[in-house]
């Protein structure tokens, strides 16, 4: 076979191989390895013109692993042999001793000066554009005939063809991740109601679009939400926007540097989730105030049935007192209400809790009274907290009222209950054992609390009120 055809059957085959596939790194890999294997030479190089940067960057090798190299060799056009070759958009060869050509550029990881020739070539598309460039060495001096540059020149032109349609191909792929991705995110926000939710399916998505070591999303007071995975040496932080204003941050870390394709993903990501946040926001600013209106309503309807109880009672008692005993039960339930909008939070310290009330109650007319208070921190459900407040109210005001100088109040834990206890050293509760006060204590304990009370008297009185905590 002549020279001739033999230079059209390696042209035909490698233009195949290199048609075979549409992926940009399966491209440029056949590029390569067929070059080589058509010039039979030791070594190919393939550059790929950056138009951002305006740099031609290694991107595969025949001959030299790019999989041991740390950082990519780069060269604008004009610089180096190959630089040259696309600059001026014609081939350039040097037969022999090419490390010591005034033009050739070094790269520290890469073992150039190992060979001998090269012949390097642009790689031009349609309407004279550059994609990229690439060359051929060889270990032996070596002159290239014109018909093997003719090859190399005619492969380039094929290359430059495939190059343009696999980074097209790379960009819709990049595109529908960007999409499913951005997909995945509206569907976790819509199907969630709970802030939380979203915020985790967000990270977790962040995580997946880019093969991230970690994310977190900072949200404008600092807290940090929903934290995921671990920080790696490079970290973008993209600000998540709402109407002109900064409500957060999207962090992402990785242990290799963000492409600016992926950056421009991730920033997408962040207006997303500025969304999916507002959302999350007003879904339960409404929750929270639908939930405020039914405890409003519920301790309303229990002040109007303490009313009630009151008035219906056949002990005769001084409207003043009925009057005052009526204000600390309300106060009792508003003391529930602050506790519980402090903390934003369903659950109640019930030791902070009773620790206000006992010193409302004690002001003014207790307050030579005193008080020992041991109390641990035990949380409670706000409307079982609500109960616990008008019970401890009702049983503190009786040992202040009947008791001697000192009360001692105590709030534990045991074998899994919560125990109240308040004992004081007067002579005793009396007639006030069948009073109204007592009365909605019981019935706080039985039904809210599912819990009992007991008294015991001697030296002074003894209440203990235990439940399930």
């Amino acid at each position: 076979m002549d020279a001739t055809k033999r230079h059209l059957s390696l042209l035909t085959e490698t233009i195949a191989a290199v048609n075979s596939t549409l992926d940009l790194e399966e491209v440029l890999a056949l590029v390569a390895r067929k070059v080589a294997e058509a010039l039979e030479a030791d070594a190919c190089f393939v550059y790929l013109y950056d138009e951002r940067s305006g740099e031609l960057v290694l991107r595969a090798t025949h001959g030299t692993g790019i999989e041991e190299m740390t950082r990519r060799p780069r060269m604008r056009p004009g610089e180096g042999i190959t630089g040259t070759a696309a600059a001026v958009r014609e081939p350039v060869m040097v037969p022999s001793q090419a490390h010591l050509d005034p033009r050739f550029k070094v790269f520290s990881n890469l073992r150039e000066d190992e060979y001998e020739s090269i012949l390097a070539v642009p790689v031009i598309a349609r309407g004279d554009k550059l994609e990229g460039a690439l060359n051929v060495r060889t270990r032996n001096p070596r002159v290239f005939t014109d018909g093997e540059i003719e090859l190399l020149l005619a492969i380039a032109r094929q290359v430059a063809q495939s190059i343009e349609h696999a980074r097209l191909y790379t960009e819709a792929q990049r595109r529908v991740s960007e999409l499913e991705a951005l997909a995945r995110i509206s569907e976790a926000v819509s199907e969630s109601l709970y802030l939380e939710e979203s915020l985790e399916a967000i990270v977790k998505t962040t995580i997946d679009a880019v093969d991230a070591t970690g994310a977190a999303l900072v949200l404008e007071d600092g807290r940090i939400a929903k934290p995921e995975g671990r920080a790696g040496a490079h970290a973008v932080r993209l600000p998540l926007r709402w109407k002109g204003r900064q409500i957060g941050e999207l962090v992402c870390d990785r242990d290799r540097p963000f492409s600016e394709e992926e950056q421009e993903l991730l920033a997408s990501i962040a207006r997303q989730a500025a969304v999916a946040l507002e959302h999350g926001r007003a879904v339960m600013r409404g929750v929270l105030a639908q939930e405020i209106h039914h405890r409003v309503k519920n301790n309303l309807q229990t002040v109007a049935s303490l009313l009630r109880l009151q008035a219906r009672s056949p002990e005769t008692v001084a409207p003043r007192k009925a009057l005052d005993d009526s204000v600390n039960r309300i106060l009792a339930i508003a003391a529930v209400h602050e506790v519980l909008t402090e903390r934003r939070d369903d659950d109640v310290d019930l030791g902070e809790l009773l620790d206000r009330l006992r010193a409302m109650l004690v002001q003014g007319l207790w307050a030579a009274k005193h008080v020992e208070a041991r109390l641990e921190r035990i949380e409670l459900a706000g409307n079982r907290a609500t109960a616990l407040a008008l019970v401890f109210s009702e049983l503190l005001q009786n040992a202040l009222e009947h008791g001697g100088e000192l009360v001692q109040v105590e709030l534990a834990r045991r074998d899994g209950d919560v125990v109240l206890v308040i004992a004081d050293d007067g002579l005793g509760i009396g007639d006030a054992s069948a009073g109204t006060g007592l009365s909605i204590v019981r019935a706080l304990v039985r039904d809210e609390l599912q819990g009992r009370l007991s008294l015991s008297g001697g030296e002074g009185t003894r209440v203990e009120v235990v439940f399930p905590s």
